[in-house]
């Protein structure tokens, strides 16, 4: 299973970057086996409210979640997933939300997060950590 992170959601939407939001909406329309974890969603509707100046609407921000729920299960938290947070703050350099959202990811048995947030780590827990806008290198 896959995950998408807040930011590559965001920037779908953003038009102040053409190539990362080419990039971003590419990967959501095609990623495969994806899954929509609860707090990327509840953070998205919060973050594109920075989009309303540029023409972005609430409402529009509430259909984009409306159309990720029709194609992609949600992944609810559990106390299980505040525990895990917990234990991976511990262990990792991250900030409360992100160590949220890996643990989510642990926890729902995602095997790839797509963000730009966590460059320092290649993989945690057995989650691989791939950024999108990140050129690969030949070699």
């Amino acid at each position: 299973m896959n995950a998408v992170d807040t930011n590559i959601l965001v920037y779908a939407r953003d038009p102040r970057d053409a190539t990362k939001q080419a990039i971003a909406a590419s990967l959501i329309e095609t990623v495969d086996d994806a899954v929509l974890i609860w707090q990327v969603a509840c953070e998205y509707l919060a973050a594109t409210r920075k989009l309303e100046p540029l023409g972005y609407s609430r409402d529009q921000a509430w259909e984009d979640i409306r159309d990720l729920r029709a194609v992609w299960p949600t992944l609810f938290p559990s106390w299980a997933l505040l525990e895990r947070a917990e234990e991976l703050l511990g262990r990792y350099s991250l900030s409360f939300w992100d160590a949220t959202v890996l643990a989510a990811c642990v926890e729902g048995g995602i095997e790839r997060l797509y963000t730009e947030d966590f460059d320092a780590y290649p993989a945690v827990e057995g989650v691989e950590i791939i950024n999108p806008f990140k050129k690969k290198s030949t070699g």
